[in-house]
């Protein structure tokens, strides 16, 4: 028990998510004291039900903007790639980048389900050589050109053994705003915000060939916890 609630204390809600759980708060006691109002003389039991769906459509919305506080464990970072997000690993291969290195990279995406943290962690130490941001669609985030159709932030970290490593924001189907914390020129660390997607969404990472990567696919993993590759 204990352990669980020194867990449970590590657990806050994001920023991003203040004007939008104000927001639903407002909605939610908008639409049920109308609905108690008129239900409660007659079926109470309607206004009940309604009330339970509302809140628990509230609660999701709440769920949804968790923001663990996680420190990565290990004293050596040298090399390493850790999970930017919580989700599941969906892809491992090598791919053609074609927005930024125009060549071939090993790449590991993470999605990330309505029900998972969406907020997200810088995956090494290292120095933002790029930051830029691409309009684009809204299809479910895990077909295949959702990595490069969809609206998303491309992110360049220059490792202190002057490896580049790409990161990628993408939106889904659900998600309608990407959030990046960092810019060009900026110290990053492992520990830090990246930034946060709303609603249903991926990370994409690309590495140099020749990378050792510590998951496969369908692992679950968490964000700034789990390690992903270790660079050659």
């Amino acid at each position: 028990m204990g352990k669980r609630l020194r867990k449970l204390k590590k657990i806050r809600l994001h920023h991003e998510g203040t004007h939008t759980l104000i927001l639903a708060f407002i909605a939610f006691v908008a639409l049920n004291v109308p609905a108690y109002m008129l239900a409660m003389p007659t079926c109470p039991s309607v206004s009940y039900i309604f009330a339970g769906i509302t809140l628990v459509i509230f609660l999701l919305i709440v769920n949804f903007f968790r923001c663990p506080i996680r420190h990565y464990e290990e004293d050596c970072t040298q090399g390493l790639i850790i999970a930017p997000a919580d989700g599941k690993v969906v892809v491992i291969e090598e791919v053609e980048e074609n927005e930024y290195f125009h060549d071939r990279r090993l790449m590991v995406s993470i999605f990330m389900s309505l029900f998972n943290v969406h907020a997200n962690w810088v995956p090494c130490d290292g120095q933002v050589k790029l930051v830029r941001h691409h309009n684009g669609r809204f299809k479910a985030a895990w077909l295949p050109k959702a990595s490069i159709e969809n609206e998303r932030s491309t992110i360049v970290i220059t490792t202190p053994e002057g490896q580049d490593i790409l990161v990628r924001q993408v939106a889904g189907a659900m998600a309608r705003r990407i959030v990046t914390y960092l810019q060009e020129g900026d110290a990053c660390e492992i520990d830090e915000h990246m930034g946060f997607i709303k609603f249903g969404s991926r990370v994409d990472l690309y590495l140099p060939l020749g990378t050792k990567v510590n998951v496969k696919l369908g692992q679950r993993t968490t964000g700034n916890e789990t390690v992903i590759a270790k660079l050659s």
